[in-house]
C-alpha cells in the first residue's frame, strides 16, 4: 500500500457505498492504510479515524500473539464483552459518519 496511491481514484470498492451512498465503518480503509504506511497520520485520520486507531492496535495485538507463540506460552482468550464493545462502536461510528453535520469530521475526506 505504500507504493500504490488509492487517492488517485479508481473504482468504488465498498458495495454499501455503491448501492446506497452510505459510508460503512471501513469506507476509506485503503486510503487510511496507504496514509499510515507512508506516515501521514493526519491524512489517515481524515479518511477513517476508527481504522487509524484500530489498525495499529490490531498490529500490536498480533505482535504480542507472535511473541507468546514463539515463547510457547498458553494463548489468552479475549473476553466476550470486548467483541460486543467493538461491534457496538462500529455501529455507532457507521451511523455517526453518515450524519451530514458530522460528515466533515468522520466521513472520508
Amino acid at each position: 500500500m505504500a507504493w500504490w496511491d488509492p487517492h488517485q481514484g479508481g473504482p468504488v470498492l465498498c458495495p454499501l457505498l455503491a448501492l446506497t451512498g452510505w459510508y460503512c465503518p471501513t469506507c476509506g480503509g485503503l486510503r487510511t492504510v496507504h496514509d499510515l504506511a507512508t506516515g501521514d497520520l493526519a491524512g489517515a485520520w481524515a479518511m477513517n479515524p476508527m481504522l487509524t486507531i484500530g489498525l495499529p492496535v490490531l498490529g500490536l495485538l498480533w505482535a504480542r500473539w507472535l511473541w507468546r507463540s514463539w515463547r510457547n506460552l498458553p494463548p489468552r482468550d479475549p473476553p466476550a464483552w470486548l467483541f460486543l464493545t467493538i461491534g457496538a462502536a462500529m455501529v455507532v461510528f457507521a451511523v455517526a459518519r453518515n450524519i451530514p453535520v458530522l460528515h466533515g469530521f468522520l466521513g472520508p475526506a
